[in-house]
């Protein structure tokens, strides 16, 4: 799997997203949340971890649960293969889900959309500054997230202290294809690494649709997150796939 740099951190292209773990199904017609509730135990999510890291996926996306956190310091301890947690902190008080993410090993710490969302909307940079410099006073790379098109810009024309982007490509307002162009302009637009979510529309889009296409207008240094449904076909092994195919016939010139 070809990697990527998150400021010091070098990882995978491709990242293992988790909403499916937590039964975040955004409407997937793939599976409702009760079925991802019920097929992802314990057992199953340290097996997904260590199946991705078998097709070279590096790193896994998720927001600091106290019992996802619990279950990964339970996959550390038994030998898991999958050696990196990038925590998407997602609630307030925002310092206590940072400080827990830095405690329990976290490899970086990416804001959650909504909330950098929510303080942008107010104006209040300064407190999405604030949480990046938390981040940052721990030696540990500091990126945020959003679900807009151009907050990523606004916070690069502002000076903030992040060291990588996380943007999703299919907004999920409504998830349809009229905010992929903007989205795709906004980030070939940023010299730093930006991690694409939302990749698939939450399962509305299969891979093979759209991958060609995004990793065309994605740099070199840019990455995907992914979350998978594995109960019916091998959809980690179909994903890792396609990123390592589709970055190897990427153009010199589309890669930069």
């Amino acid at each position: 799997m070809p990697p990527i740099r998150l400021g010091s951190l070098e990882v995978s292209r491709l990242f293992l997203g988790s909403n499916p773990f937590f039964g975040f199904s955004h409407g997937n017609p793939q599976a409702s949340a009760d079925e991802m509730k019920a097929y992802y135990t314990n057992e199953r999510i340290m097996a997904t971890l260590d199946a991705a890291a078998d097709h070279g996926i590096s790193a896994v996306w998720t927001p600091c649960y106290e019992h996802w956190i619990a279950l990964w310091n339970e996959y550390r301890e038994k030998g898991g293969k999958l050696n990196a947690w990038i925590a998407q902190p997602d609630r307030q008080p925002m310092e206590k889900d940072i400080l827990a993410a830095v405690k329990n090993g976290a490899k970086a710490v990416c804001i959650q959309g909504c909330q950098i969302d929510g303080q942008v909307t107010k104006g209040k940079w300064d407190v999405v500054r604030g949480w990046l410099e938390l981040i940052k006073s721990h030696k540990l790379p500091a990126g945020m997230a959003t679900h807009r098109a151009t907050t990523h810009l606004e916070a690069e024309g502002k000076g903030l202290p992040t060291d990588f982007y996380h943007q999703p490509l299919y907004r999920p307002d409504n998830y349809v294809r009229a905010g992929l162009e903007e989205t795709l302009a906004t980030i070939e637009k940023l010299a730093k690494p930006v991690v694409a979510y939302k990749v698939l529309g939450a399962g509305r889009i299969l891979p093979k649709d759209t991958f060609p296409e995004v990793l065309k207008r994605l740099k070199r240094k840019d990455g995907l997150c992914v979350g998978v449904f594995p109960k019916k076909r091998d959809e980690i092994g179909e994903v890792a796939a396609l990123v390592r195919q589709l970055t190897a016939e990427t153009s010199p010139t589309a890669t930069g």
